[in-house]
């Protein structure tokens, strides 16, 4: 018997049981509450939480936030949700949103576990912009927390029953988790907020 299937027969005698991979994954991760993990979360990897009771008071207290408030140029991208000094469906080459100072954007849905934030380019002419701004503020409605990666992931492999699932693998573009502002500690050693993108990345969960 060759070598390689003496191996593969000795893994198949020593093989334990498989375990049910939701079990392993989701017993006993649900949080007791989702936004309280998520803002937890979001705050150790150098974000902000803002918890908004309706789309006046986002405003507010985005008024309020040093990062929009100082910035000299905005774009949001959220309908009704701050101002907007250029219009990114009239940029054709992204490069020219190098100078944002602060972006707001929308974030389809988000992960308690990791403070993870699921955003595409459906609602963002050029999904360059999550990375070019200098300050990035996701808007994420409250309800679309989920508790764990596992059931992200579960939701984005569901497909609805017209096949046009608005969170799903099933439709072609693009999409990534934002997780925290971009850092590096690669740097002699220390840590290092808006090495690769934005300096800062505050969320707001709207009611």
């Amino acid at each position: 018997m060759a070598a390689k299937q003496e191996i593969l027969e000795s893994i198949r005698r020593h093989g334990i049981e498989a375990v049910p991979l939701i079990d392993a994954v989701t017993k006993g991760i649900a949080p007791d509450d989702r936004r309280e993990q998520f803002r937890s979360v979001l705050t150790a990897v150098g974000g902000e939480c803002r918890l908004a009771a309706d789309r006046n008071d986002l405003n507010r207290q985005l008024a309020d936030l040093p990062e929009y408030s100082a910035a000299d140029t905005v774009c949001s991208a959220v309908p009704d949700v701050g101002r907007s000094d250029i219009d990114l469906d009239m940029i054709d080459d992204p490069h020219e949103l190098a100078h944002i100072d602060c972006a707001v954007l929308p974030g389809e849905f988000a992960v308690a576990e990791n403070a993870a934030v699921w955003v595409t380019d459906r609602a963002v002419k050029h999904r360059a912009v999550y990375f070019l701004a200098e300050h990035l503020v996701l808007i994420v409605r409250a309800e679309e927390l989920v508790d764990t990666m596992h059931a992200a992931y579960t939701r984005l492999m569901s497909t609805a029953d017209d096949g046009n699932c608005e969170h799903s693998f099933a439709v072609p573009g693009f999409g990534t988790f934002l997780s925290g502002p971009s850092k590096t500690a690669d740097i002699e050693q220390s840590l290092v907020m808006g090495a690769q993108g934005p300096k800062s990345l505050t969320v707001f969960l709207l009611a």
